[in-house]
C-alpha cells in the first residue's frame, strides 16, 4: 500500500442494448503486469458538483463514445478499495442502469476522453449476452455483476439500490 489513498465518489453504468446485451470494457493494470486482465462496466470518478447520473453519462462518452444512452436510476451501490496504476483507491460507487434503443454494434465505440492511465489500461470492449457472460469465468468488475445482472436484464430495478460491495473490498 502506498502512503496516499485516493478517496472519491464514483459512478458506473450497466449499459444494455436493444438485444439485452451488456457493454463491458477489457482492462489491465499498466503498473502491475502480474495482475490478470478483467472486464468491467464503464465508470469512474465523479467531478465536483456532478450527480452520479451525469457522471455515468459522461463516463459512457469518455470510455465508449456513446452519447445516446438513456441513463436510468441508481440500482446498486458499493464501497470498493483497490490498487490500480500504482495508486490506492477507496471509493464509494453508485451504479446506474442505462439503455440503448438499438443494437450496440451499430455504433463504433471509440473512447473519447480517456486519461493517460485509462488509455494505457484500455484493451477493448465487447457486448456480452447474459447467458454468455454467466457461462464465462472471466474476471468481472463489479465482482457481483453475475449475481445481479439477470434482474436488470429482466427489467427488475431495485428501489432502493442494492449494496453489492464485495466482502474483501471494504
Amino acid at each position: 500500500m502506498s502512503p496516499f489513498t485516493l478517496r472519491r465518489r464514483a459512478a458506473r453504468v450497466v449499459l444494455l442494448d436493444s438485444r439485452d446485451r451488456v457493454l463491458l470494457i477489457n482492462a489491465s493494470d499498466p503498473a502491475d503486469p502480474t495482475k490478470p486482465a478483467w472486464w468491467e462496466i464503464p465508470g469512474g470518478g465523479m467531478d465536483p458538483h456532478e450527480s452520479s447520473a451525469e457522471a455515468a453519462a459522461r463516463e459512457l462518452w469518455e470510455e465508449a463514445g456513446i452519447r445516446d444512452a438513456r441513463v436510468g436510476p441508481c440500482v446498486w451501490v458499493q464501497h470498493a478499495r483497490f490498487r490500480f496504476g500504482g495508486w490506492d483507491f477507496d471509493q464509494h460507487e453508485r451504479v446506474h442502469v442505462a439503455w440503448l434503443d438499438r443494437p450496440g454494434e451499430e455504433h463504433l465505440h471509440q473512447p473519447r476522453g480517456l486519461e493517460a492511465l485509462e488509455a494505457m489500461a484500455f484493451r477493448g470492449h465487447r457486448w456480452w449476452a447474459l447467458d454468455e457472460l454467466l457461462d464465462s469465468d472471466v474476471p468481472l468488475l463489479p465482482h457481483r455483476l453475475r449475481d445481479h445482472l439477470p434482474d436488470l436484464v429482466a427489467g427488475e430495478l431495485p428501489d432502493p439500490p442494492i449494496d453489492i460491495t464485495w466482502p474483501s473490498s471494504s
